[in-house]
């Protein structure tokens, strides 16, 4: 699941992909908005047939939360 997340991120925040780590902060390390992660939220919704309740994204801070979050719901 991590290298899924990692390689849609790379592509939507145009950065090598050996930048991102299960610790990388979405915001401060990698440099992406609130849009950025909406977009890569709606990506995985519709890669996985999953929905992300509201509530869940003020969790997602780092992108092992995503991972985590998408090994427990799939």
């Amino acid at each position: 699941m991590f290298d899924k997340v990692k390689e849609i991120l790379a592509k939507q925040l145009r950065i090598d992909p050996e930048l991102i780590r299960l610790e990388s902060h979405i915001i401060k390390d990698l440099g992406a908005d609130s849009l950025d992660i909406l977009q890569l939220l709606m990506k995985i919704e519709d890669m996985y047939g999953i929905v992300i309740p509201d509530e869940e994204l003020a969790d997602f801070d780092t992108v092992g939360d995503v991972v985590n979050f998408l090994d427990a719901h799939k």
